[in-house]
């Protein structure tokens, strides 16, 4: 038998390494053309070939027979798939997604994987923190104040009386006139024709921008007779044109042994009324450790219309109402009073 030398022996070993190398590659496996890169949820790098569609249409890997694991895996653990969206369904009325829970979860439905993100560690370790996307808007988040919202309410300005509609079954014509209305007035008329020109303004008060500041309407408070009762009131002098042509104001009633439920009328320099807001739909703040329970309502100004006084006031009607709230041990009901302490503040410029 003839032995090779064996000097030949490292050569042969070589070569079959020199082949075996143009094989598979110098490339690392995450360079390979077939191959993408993603990180698992234990901060690991991962290394999956692209599946490919056969003609029929399925995926080549789908067959269920097991792959190793590709090169450049450190663990030698199968990395699995990466996380991808669940299929598609067909949604219907039994499974289609509530849209305020979906806005809580971030927009993410069941079944879908929560976003996340990658960080090194101080020991230079990969890391992966998940994390709910945070829908709120910067309005629920505090960062923007909330839009101003003028409340809703009844504005009476000078113009032609309403006209009436037709009279229902029963309507008697002479009714009015015994009773001494005009049935042809308007309730600005009827408001200016007792008010407001003869009002007290010893007690007036100057506006003070920049802050909240407090109009308090007292048992010794100038009382007047208005076409809705007589009220105390308040007169505020309003900020002069050159420094607010318009602009949008907050009233507070605090609570103080009942609720003063205000009504507000605009007067020029003569006090004489140029626009009455009534029957505000104010909205009601219960009491917390900081505050007492109040009223609340946005109301515009316009001083360069000619509006440069305020006067504050409550209605007979009003005085006669209560408010009703629902709290943990039932209805509550808070009585209406003809006095008030209240709080102005200008809060936006138009």
């Amino acid at each position: 038998m003839t032995r090779k030398p064996w000097c030949q022996i490292p050569i042969v070993a070589a070569l079959t390494a020199v082949l075996v190398g143009c094989q598979l590659g110098g490339a690392p496996t995450g360079e390979r053309e077939g191959y993408f890169t993603w990180v698992d949820e234990q901060g690991r790098v991962r290394y999956s070939p692209i599946p490919e569609k056969t003609s029929a249409g399925k995926k080549d890997n789908e067959a269920g027979s097991a792959t190793s694991a590709p090169a450049g895996d450190s663990s030698g653990q199968d990395p699995g798939k990466p996380p991808a969206l669940q299929p598609e369904e067909e949604y219907t009325l039994e499974n289609y997604p509530d849209a305020e829970q979906l806005a809580r979860d971030g927009y993410v439905r069941p079944g879908e994987p929560r976003p996340y993100f990658t960080w090194r560690d101080a020991e230079g370790n990969i890391r992966v923190s998940y994390y709910t996307p945070d829908t709120r808007t910067d309005v629920q988040k505090g960062k923007v104040p909330p839009p101003i919202e003028i409340t809703p309410a009844s504005i009476h300005q000078p113009g032609a009386a309403p006209v009436p509609e037709t009279p229902v079954e029963g309507y008697d014509p002479d009714a009015l006139a015994i009773l001494g209305v005009d049935e042809g007035a308007s309730f600005f008329s009827q408001f200016a024709e007792s008010c407001c020109q003869d009002l007290s303004t010893r007690e007036r008060q100057a506006w003070i921008t920049g802050r909240e500041f407090e109009v308090d309407i007292s048992h010794g408070a100038d009382s007047h007779d208005f076409s809705t009762g007589t009220s105390p009131f308040a007169l505020v002098a309003l900020p002069a044109p050159r420094e607010y042509s318009d602009f949008v104001f907050r009233l507070r009633s605090f609570a103080r042994d009942g609720l003063f439920v205000p009504s507000v009328a605009f007067l020029d320099e003569q006090l004489r009324p140029v626009r009455v807001v009534t029957d505000l739909a104010m909205g009601f703040e219960p009491e917390s450790w900081h505050s007492r329970a109040y009223l609340q309502a946005w109301i515009p100004a316009f001083p360069a219309r000619g509006e440069r006084w305020l006067v504050i006031f409550t209605r007979a009607e009003d005085l006669r109402s209560q408010t009703v709230l629902e709290t943990r041990q039932g209805p509550k009901s808070i009585p209406h009073v003809s006095t008030g302490e209240l709080g102005l503040e200008l809060v936006s410029e138009d």
